[in-house]
């Protein structure tokens, strides 16, 4: 099943399940109840599939990354939150800002909290999961290390239009079969298997609800691996996952 939501030409925003080439309403992310009739996928315009209470992004949680740069496999997710304004979806064009400097893309897999969870064992937390979808977490490293005493990963990652996620939300994946890949106007920059994973999504979910409740909607970015590279104003960067779909933005 796959979960999206768009905007009519009317201005409704409508969220369901693409049936065919419809979307299905229904009456919110995850429930059962239909409540209109199917709208057509080429009178509406994609939007985030969710607008996330909690927008969380992972660092170093990839196998192959970490050998690389001689970090340490993480016990516990190493991570950072980005606020709502950084939301963007399909198509969206992402200002770079004259402040941010060099921005690199880091394609990466989403998970979508799908039930309230705190305290949550790993299997438990697997049933919390409603989906996967894609993500491109852009980051400023012009801002990130630009002050030697504190590492501004909230600035650097948090600039408008900089999460962005989409174009639905995938449940019946698995996301050990999934990779991957980044495409920068059209040629491939980066391709990794999600199965390298430091921490799991259920192990993920697990540990962060010991932290803060997760609620439905909550989106959890599970870090990028090798081949992130920077992007220039002009430039398509696409992140696609079979299963999943293509998420495309242009850098503005």
């Amino acid at each position: 099943m796959h979960w999206a939501r768009g905007i009519t030409p009317a201005g409704e925003t409508i969220t369901g399940v693409i049936i065919k080439d419809t979307l299905e309403p229904r009456a919110a992310l995850g429930a059962d109840k239909v409540i209109g009739a199917p709208i057509s996928l080429a009178d509406l315009t994609l939007l985030p599939p969710v607008v996330p209470g909690k927008f969380i992004g992972l660092w170093n949680n990839f196998k192959a990354a970490a050998e690389k740069n001689g970090h340490e496999h993480p016990a516990h997710p190493l991570y950072f939150l980005k606020p709502d304004s950084a939301l963007s979806g399909p198509g969206a064009t992402v200002a770079i800002p004259q402040s941010a400097g060099r921005v690199v893309f880091e394609g990466e897999l989403g998970i979508v909290i799908g039930k309230t969870c705190k305290d949550i064992t790993p299997a438990a937390a697997q049933d919390a999961i409603l989906g996967y979808t894609c993500v491109n977490d852009f980051t400023s490293l012009g801002v990130l290390f630009a002050d030697p005493s504190f590492p501004q990963w909230t600035r650097s990652k948090g600039f408008d239009g900089f999460g962005v996620i989409g174009p639905v939300i995938a449940t019946d994946v698995d996301w050990r079969d999934l990779t991957i890949r980044v495409l920068v106007n059209e040629r491939e920059r980066q391709s990794y298997p999600a199965n390298d994973m430091i921490l799991s999504p259920p192990e993920i979910v697990s540990l962060l609800s010991q932290d803060m409740t997760l609620n439905p909607g909550d989106v959890i970015a599970c870090g990028t691996s090798l081949g992130a590279a920077p992007v220039k104003a002009g430039m398509e960067v696409v992140v696609v996952i079979e299963g999943i779909g293509e998420l495309s933005v242009v850098m503005g």
